[in-house]
């Protein structure tokens, strides 16, 4: 390959476990990419001090030192891949791999090799083990003969690992000729003291700079942000957070509109574990206007090699500006602003509403991001259609100013983003088209015209389902029951007359109320009712005057036709109940309700040819009726 090697399934080693990715191997360097996307390693030719080969169990191991003391482990090369990438490196990166064994012995006798700033473990010249003498926290002498190490918490561990190493001890006896001694200073304490400077353990313990009393929104809690030199670390009263900087895979600096508060959100990968729960962004809440002076506690002889053009000794400015450019500098993570969206109100985000969650939605230049509960993160690059939904379809006028955004991601996932104002339509509607992305609206097409309808129409023609469920079960329009409801044997009446005329009793006068219940009393002790439904209401004849008083169908009346949508949902209905137990017959019918939005012409076609039928039924039916039909007592409830 002329512009390099690509490598599928390798393995990146380490503390914080293994994560599955794509290497490549080329003039320039090496990069590689975790699979699914997120953390991203990329190594200038430059940057290489050595690089090894090792056979490891059912793979090979490519090591790669870097001159800061950096060292990565990929994993996963086939041992025909050893030869060709072997002859690449030394012809476009100038290195010869070397090769290392491993020993498999499990003895923990042998020698002690510190190359930088890792410490290798070896038994008869094979490598036992490896650790980064950067992970070291802290060190001490047990005795006269054994060193003692503990090693950082990182929390990001736990995310890929049920086990991470803590500790680890070192005997080393006064005959050791490694370590030279004396008797004041015997070898142990000159391998202490090696490691001490290897390690800075010293200068690592104490922050260079902190930020007291941050309010932390995921995970909750207010805490002191701290940056150490190879951590950082986020200690409350009830939680405390070390991470490691290579986890950081990125920074976004949002700001609220119109609200005196900034988002800053720290993504991790791997992400950090709080109990059973992972966390893979961390969002903090800034005041806004809060200015901030401080000082970094950095030797001038960091700041002018390790840190060159990366942090400055002090700074003063907003506190969000501050917090960013020094996490920025210290952990080379990018930062994401805020792109080219605005919102009515000339803000950077939209409100809504995500799994009963209130909150905020960026459309950024290659993501959206929801904030602050649940954080949630969805790539362009991920996303397979957008689809806007008119909301509360059938509902009332309020509902009618909003609208839900359906995202629905390569892989089947997705995520409805409610309630947002219908004023923000057009700016977000414009911006996902800018961005290439697929929209459909509620009939499935994908014209503009097509989605502004279906969103601003209040008197659209096409079937509303939810409406149509509401007509067909209305006594007044129907005499079809709903299977839910089951009528007593003599019950008499329609069990909606008796909710209508308790509604316009609810607009009466006082006085009128009082009276109608009343006698409506006196009339239930005086003639029993077939049903607590179906009562008489003959005795309410003061406080019906306003209204006019609602005729009795026909029992022997036709009845009227069914629509298409109904007679999919009878069909469906039983099955949706026993799929989901528990649902309300609201939550059916408002399910039934979507499914007959989305289904194509051809998919409604059979309960439309049902529904033509029923008509045509009906309509001859009817003229039977009028011509000649037996007369009826519409009053059969009552007699003489």
């Amino acid at each position: 390959m002329t512009d390099g090697h690509l490598f599928n399934n390798i393995l990146l080693g380490g503390r914080g476990g293994t994560n599955p990715g794509q290497l490549k191997v080329h003039a320039g360097g090496i990069a590689w990419r975790k699979q699914g996307g997120g953390k991203i390693i990329d190594v200038d030719k430059a940057d290489i001090a050595r690089v090894t080969w090792m056979k490891v169990p059912r793979a090979y191991q490519l090591g790669v030192r870097l001159k800061d003391g950096l060292f990565y482990k990929f994993i996963g090369f086939r041992e025909q891949d050893v030869s060709n990438l072997t002859n690449y490196i030394q012809k476009n990166i100038g290195l010869t791999p070397e090769e290392k064994q491993l020993s498999v012995t499990g003895h923990n006798w042998g020698e002690i090799d510190i190359n930088g700033n890792m410490l290798t473990f070896l038994v008869g010249s094979k490598q036992a083990f490896e650790v980064s003498l950067a992970d070291v926290a802290q060190t001490q002498l047990q005795g006269k003969t054994d060193v003692y190490m503990e090693f950082h918490v990182d929390d990001t561990t736990g995310a890929t690992e049920k086990d991470s190493l803590m500790d680890l001890s070192f005997h080393i006896p006064t005959s050791n000729t490694q370590f030279v001694g004396d008797e004041n200073r015997p070898p142990a304490q000159v391998f202490l003291d090696t490691i001490v400077s290897l390690a800075d353990v010293g200068s690592s313990e104490e922050p260079f700079l902190t930020f007291e009393g941050i309010a932390i929104l995921t995970p909750r809690g207010r805490h002191s942000v701290e940056l150490h030199l190879s951590f950082m670390r986020l200690q409350g009263l009830a939680n405390d957070f070390k991470i490691q900087y290579a986890s950081i895979v990125r920074l976004f600096l949002l700001p609220k509109s119109n609200q005196p508060h900034t988002f800053v959100v720290i993504t991790l990968d791997p992400p950090i574990r709080k109990g059973q729960t992972l966390y893979p962004h961390i969002v903090i809440q800034f005041e806004t206007e809060y200015v901030i002076e401080k000082n970094l506690l950095l030797s001038e002889e960091l700041l002018s090699t390790r840190f060159k053009d990366r942090l400055e000794p002090s700074y003063k400015g907003l506190i969000h500006e501050v917090f960013i450019k020094t996490l920025r500098g210290i952990s080379g993570a990018k930062v994401t602003r805020p792109g080219s969206f605005r919102s009515c109100q000339d803000g950077y985000a939209v409100k809504s509403s995500l799994k009963a969650e209130d909150g905020l939605l960026y459309p950024l230049e290659k993501g959206f991001f929801f904030l602050p509960k649940p954080p949630t993160l969805i790539l362009h690059d991920e996303i397979d259609f957008v689809e806007f939904e008119r909301h509360g379809a059938g509902g009332s006028s309020v509902s009618s100013h909003y609208f839900d955004l359906l995202v629905k991601l390569k892989n089947d996932q997705e995520h409805l983003f409610r309630n947002i104002q219908r004023n923000e339509y057009h700016n977000l509607f414009e911006f996902i088209k800018a961005k290439g992305m697929k929209i459909l609206n509620l009939g499935g097409s994908q014209t503009t015209n097509g989605v502004t309808a279906a969103l601003h129409d209040d008197d659209d023609d096409a079937v509303d389902p939810h409406l149509e469920r509401i007509k067909n079960a209305a006594g007044d329009e129907s005499d079809e029951e709903d299977e839910d409801f089951v009528a007593e044997k003599d019950d008499g009446g329609s069990p909606t007359d008796d909710s209508g005329e308790e509604e316009s009793d609810a607009t009466e006068s006082g006085e009128e109320k009082k009276s109608s219940i009343k006698d409506s009393k006196k009339e239930a002790t005086g003639v029993k009712a077939p049903s607590a439904k179906g009562k008489s209401r003959d005795g309410d004849e003061e406080g019906s005057k306003k209204r006019k008083p609602k005729r009795k169908k026909d029992p022997n009346a036709p009845k009227r036709a069914m629509s298409g949508f109904m007679f999919f949902s009878n069909a469906e209905r039983e099955n949706l109940k026993k799929g989901n137990p528990g649902m309300s017959f609201t939550d059916v019918g408002r399910a039934l309700g979507e499914r007959w939005k989305k289904m194509t012409a051809e998919e409604k076609d059979p309960y439309e040819s049902m529904a033509r039928a029923d008509t045509k039924r009906y309509r001859e039916a009817m003229a039977d009726y009028k011509s000649g039909g037996p007369s009826t007592n519409v009053d059969s409830g009552a007699s003489d």
